[in-house]
């Protein structure tokens, strides 16, 4: 692990001048799970954290997370927020079957990749002064049965697969899709999977947010932001606060909670501070740089079964936009009076 985040430590200034390249646009609009509504809580419940089986230790009745401190990893400047907190999952994941996983194609690069992996429920910060849950039940984890379907028409080459997931949102470019499901090694139980857009009609300034693990951090909920460019191609750009580690997060739109699409690319995530001989988070305006490219979920929809129950409304305001809803979501009071998603 301490390898792995030296060699993406080293590919930061190679790609730190390029001013298409940045992380956080605007304010960090990065939320702990606590901090959430408990709407938002209920769709972060089935999003899980990519591991490495070496990183996860079990003794037939829980397992112990592996992790390092972010701060001294990173060798993080003090304003830096989360750098007294563990890092270690490599990608991040969303539950859309009852033993399916959904994340990106760079994350599982093969079958081998995904025998290798653990699936875990719960590595977050639960409440106010609480500290990351690192030891979970052995039903937070999962393992990989097999890769179900996978695409990845532009990789990153010339490293290991771990530093590729670890970096690949870090890289921009490529024209196609990026994504990967996986069956788990058995049903999940105690979570519940969540519902993608099948009828996916994107326009420039929908509003999106994204729940995942940005550097490999405890889970984060990020929001206020929106479709920058919703293009022809298989993805379309957002102006998402992500990281490195946000690989394979589920992208939804905050007027209907529906999945629209995963989290595949980015850019730059860490720089040199001028002035403190440490490492901060690269930001701008909100309006600036590229932007993060979301792998639209139209391009994998059909590998993904359709959920069983009675389809329901997203909420007034979505058909009063004309948003077509056909999959269930967990809760419709997430959307608030101008049908945006509610942040606490």
């Amino acid at each position: 692990m301490k390898n792995l985040l030296i060699c993406a430590l080293i590919i930061l200034p190679l790609t730190a001048g390029a001013k298409e390249q940045k992380s956080i646009y605007g304010s960090d609009n990065r939320q702990e799970l606590f901090a959430s509504s408990s709407e938002m809580q209920k769709l972060a419940d089935s999003v899980v954290s990519l591991w490495e089986s070496k990183n996860v230790a079990g003794d037939g009745k829980t397992f112990r997370l592996n992790t390092m401190n972010f701060g001294q990893a990173l060798n993080l400047c003090a304003t830096e927020r989360f750098r007294d907190q563990p890092i270690g999952a490599f990608c991040s994941g969303t539950l859309v079957g009852e033993d399916i996983v959904m994340t990106a194609g760079h994350c599982i690069t093969n079958e081998i990749r995904c025998a290798d992996t653990k699936f875990v429920f719960g590595f977050a910060v639960k409440s106010t002064g609480g500290q990351a849950v690192t030891s979970m039940p052995v039903s937070e984890v999962y393992g990989c049965k097999k890769i179900i379907k996978r695409d990845l028409s532009t990789q990153p080459t010339g490293f290991g697969s771990a530093i590729s997931a670890l970096i690949g949102s870090m890289i921009n470019g490529g024209t196609g899709p990026d994504y990967a499901l996986v069956q788990l090694d058995r049903k999940v139980t105690g979570h519940k999977p969540l519902a993608i857009n099948r009828k996916q009609r994107l326009a420039k300034g929908d509003p999106m947010f994204v729940i995942g693990h940005p550097v490999g951090l405890p889970l984060k909920v990020a929001g206020d932001a929106k479709v920058r460019d919703a293009g022809p191609r298989y993805f379309f750009m957002t102006d998402l606060d992500t990281f490195g580690g946000n690989s394979g997060s589920a992208v939804f739109n905050a007027r209907t909670n529906l999945i629209e699409g995963i989290l595949v690319r980015g850019g730059t995530d860490f720089v040199q501070s001028p002035t403190g001989g440490c490492t901060v988070s690269y930001q701008v305006g909100q309006e600036e740089g590229k932007g993060e490219a979301v792998t639209k979920i139209s391009a994998l929809a059909e590998y993904i079964p359709a959920l069983k129950g009675a389809a329901i409304s997203a909420g007034k305001n979505a058909a009063a936009r004309g948003v077509e809803v056909k999959d269930s979501a967990p809760g419709n009071d997430l959307l608030n009076k101008t049908g945006e998603i509610k942040f606490q």
